[in-house]
């Protein structure tokens, strides 16, 4: 197997500081504060597969597009690649390349087929994805990804780094898989208009995410009675992080004020204390007792680790967490998951739960 590893750098950037995305926001984030997400997330795929296939021939990209990444998983590139051709400097290093755009991923991907590979393995969200399938249009020739960004909604990414080294590394044959991706202006007003952008040869595995659907049923009752519970501990100084999504913002409906768009708000003893809060605001208003209530997403099951990253390892350890979710969507998953970023939170986080799902019913699911 002749794996092609290109990563997007910046991908994820914008999710902690707040920006949902950070497709023409690199800036806005880093001077919010943002830290770069996708090397750490390549590192974890890339460390597993060496472990579990370690003859594997891997080309790469450069520096800051995966060749650090790859050299310190302890392979040796069969080829790196160059997708800057003579916009770089003579003599300066990966990090002084310029800023990395759609058009370069599309080049390394095009410079990676004509190395011979037989799967591009893409670390990045849909924009990368939509780039990679751009790319690899017209050739038989596999894509799969590690999910890195804010919003993951295409088909074609692995539940998690170390998924998508093992997908990578045992896979036996290809299935075609929709790639889809929003406009992040309109999702930050709360707009959510998934878009096929293509469609690609993905390797068939059982952990690999579904698209996400956006209907999720009724959730008027549920609303209600997590409202009522909240109201019944005001004046007690618990703090709730309540989750973006159209579930919980029915829950924010119910409290009285207009949600945020796909945000977080922060709630306590009857008003908001943040509204629409990064990772950093979330911590800052955290008190002695705090609970998240979030949803899981309609088709896929994650609970934390797509559309929530200001839902931090941080904030989630000061906080119990209730999830919430219509009869509907829980009928439309078989579990539940967390991507966190934090692989012992994410053990620590599975097992059975109880999912509130009406006024007063609860369901028990498995967080895999």
């Amino acid at each position: 197997m002749h794996v092609g590893v290109v990563m997007n750098p910046i991908a994820g950037m914008g999710g902690r500081v707040g920006l949902k995305g950070t497709d023409g926001k690199i800036a806005e984030a880093r001077e919010r504060g943002a830290e770069p997400r996708a090397p750490d997330r390549a590192a974890r795929a890339m460390e597993r597969l060496a472990a579990v296939a370690p003859g594997t021939t891997v080309s790469t990209v450069v520096d800051p597009m995966g060749e650090t990444v790859v050299r310190g998983a302890g392979f040796e590139p069969a080829r790196v690649v160059d997708p800057f051709d003579d916009e770089r400097d003579p003599g300066t290093d990966g990090e002084n390349s310029p800023e990395t755009t759609a058009e370069h991923t599309r080049r390394a991907v095009a410079a990676l087929l004509d190395a011979g590979v037989d799967l591009v393995l893409f670390v990045g969200g849909d924009g990368t994805a939509a780039d990679v399938a751009t790319a690899l249009e017209g050739t038989d020739t596999p894509m799969l990804g590690v999910p890195a960004g804010v919003k993951v909604y295409s088909s074609v990414f692995a539940v998690s780094p170390e998924d998508a080294a093992e997908v990578a590394a045992t896979f036996a044959r290809t299935e075609r898989r929709e790639v889809m991706d929003i406009d992040e202006d309109a999702y930050r007003e709360g707009e959510v208009h998934p878009e096929l952008r293509g469609v690609a040869h993905v390797p068939v595995a059982e952990d690999l995410q579904s698209s996400k659907q956006t209907a999720s049923g009724t959730v008027e009752s549920l609303a209600e009675g997590v409202a009522d519970d909240v109201r019944v501990r005001e004046g007690e100084g618990v703090t709730y992080v309540l989750g973006p999504g159209s579930t919980v913002g029915a829950i924010k409906a119910e409290l009285g004020f207009e949600p945020s768009p796909i945000g977080v708000d922060v709630w306590r003893d009857g008003e908001v204390v943040v509204r629409d809060a990064t990772e950093s605001e979330i911590l800052d208003a955290l008190g002695e007792e705090n609970v998240i209530v979030v949803s899981p997403i309609g088709g896929q099951g994650f609970v934390f680790g797509r559309g929530n990253p200001q839902l931090s390892p941080a904030v989630i350890r000061e906080c119990d967490v209730t999830i919430v979710a219509s009869r509907t969507k829980l009928d439309d998953v078989r579990v539940l998951r967390v991507d966190t970023d934090d692989p012992d939170l994410d053990a620590e986080l599975a097992g059975w739960v109880r999912v509130r799902v009406g006024k007063f019913e609860t369901r028990m699911m498995k967080i895999a």
